[in-house]
């Protein structure tokens, strides 16, 4: 997942075009390449036949590929002519944690070269898939250890601040993990293929034993301080994502080291894809069913519908990992009664994608939102100054709502003011 968190940074009204969409390329906006991705990685595993589904998974995966590129070309601009917001970005401790959404749109992209690629690409689509996996899998691993050290030595952050975005740099690496573990087949057998394995299995450790530390204190802040404002109720479903995909991983290595491990562990590996999967499994549903509660209420008391923002991207990516999940214990497992959840699932997610996606679309070429009434930028009233320095700009950077839900104040940012 993904967040709302960037506003529309005005320096001059009359400046239209290229330009100003350009500024408004967080990070953030890869969380959309991620839930359009994975509808076209799960929509490719699904156990059932359903006549059009590959072609309809082929398609979402070709315009996730399109929009990766698009996003890319856009952040180069806004790197190139906005290099103040674009540090900006990383000195605040809210949009510093979706950082970690450009690696998971890579390697997302790259499994689906993968798995659908081939119709399009031919043999290309592997070197493909190889060259997006690593890139993804390197930025992962750098985003991992950036953020929560910057978190843990520069951003002033409250007691009452974990959110479901602090998830999102750990989660890389697990994303990571899950893609490789398709890729394992196709290294060169012995040492090379080892090595791979054995890299998606340190993946998935990095991101599970740091999931471990981060979702009890998001736990806490919801028992102790309930969700918050509204625009932070889809960040819940972001934990559905590390755990979704560690089913996945797990799964999907048990599978490659069966002919690539040494017995016995092998078959280790292949127990403990059914033994882990199952439990956790267990776990992503039960939040799933909080989070869709809490949602639920959330609107309610929100005047009957939540405001949109990019937050809304967080209902794709983390149940589309869900469906992954569901799919590999199926298989794994031979239970009918997985297959069918999956395909429920399955079904959820697309409507979710569908839903979202026409939203973002609104979203972006400026439609008024029907929520209340309330403008586009999350009820931050847009400024009818003509020009801002780095520092308020770097401000106007998160949302209103957010920022008084996690009470996070960034001293890094102060500093750069």
């Amino acid at each position: 997942m993904a967040q709302m968190l960037l506003e529309e940074l005005d320096d001059d009204p009359g400046d239209a075009g290229s330009g100003a969409v350009a500024r408004e390329f967080g990070p953030n906006w890869f969380a959309t390449v991620m839930g359009t991705g994975i509808v076209a990685v799960a929509g490719a595993q699904l156990p059932v036949h359903v006549p059009g589904l590959r072609v309809f998974a082929t398609v979402v995966w070709v315009l996730a590929a399109l929009l990766l590129i698009g996003l890319i070309a856009g952040c180069a601009v806004h790197w190139a002519r906005h290099p103040a917001r674009v540090r900006g970005y990383t000195a605040d401790p809210v949009m510093a944690q979706f950082w970690g959404a450009p690696p998971q749109a890579l390697n997302t992209v790259g499994a689906g070269a993968l798995l659908l690629g081939p119709s399009v690409l031919g043999s290309a689509a592997v070197g493909l898939d190889w060259v997006l996996w690593i890139t993804g899998a390197v930025l992962g691993l750098g985003t991992a250890c950036w953020i929560p050290y910057l978190m843990m030595t520069r951003h002033d952050i409250g007691a009452d601040a974990a959110f479901g975005g602090w998830l999102m740099p750990v989660a890389a690496p697990m994303t990571a993990a899950a893609t490789g573990a398709l890729l394992v087949p196709h290294a060169p057998a012995g040492q090379a293929r080892l090595t791979l394995l054995l890299a998606c299995y340190a993946m998935f450790g990095i991101s599970l034993l740091a999931t471990l530390f981060i979702v009890p204190q998001i736990w806490s802040r919801l028992v102790q301080h309930k969700v918050g404002a509204a625009a932070l109720a889809p960040t819940l479903w972001i934990v559905l994502g590390p755990f979704g995909q560690s089913v996945t991983s797990v799964s999907r290595l048990g599978t490659d080291a069966t002919g690539v491990l040494p017995a016995p562990y092998g078959t280790g590996a292949t127990v403990a894809g059914l033994l882990y999967g199952v439990p956790v499994w267990g776990f992503a549903m039960l939040w799933l069913v909080l989070a869709a509660a809490i949602t639920v209420r959330t609107a309610r008391t929100a005047g009957g519908r939540l405001p949109f923002a990019l937050t809304w991207w967080s209902f794709t990516f983390p149940v589309g990992t869900c469906v992954t999940a569901t799919i590999a214990l199926a298989a794994r497992s031979s239970d009918t009664a997985l297959r069918d959840v999956a395909v429920v699932l399955y079904v959820l997610l697309a409507l979710a994608w569908l839903v979202v996606a026409v939203r973002t679309v609104l979203f972006a070429f400026g439609a008024r939102p029907r929520d209340g009434g309330q403008p586009r930028d999350g009820g931050q009233p847009r400024s009818s100054a003509p020009t801002r320095s780095p520092a308020s700009a770097t401000a106007a950077a998160r949302t209103s709502a957010t920022s008084a839900a996690v009470s996070v104040r960034s001293g890094a940012r102060k500093r750069n003011a």
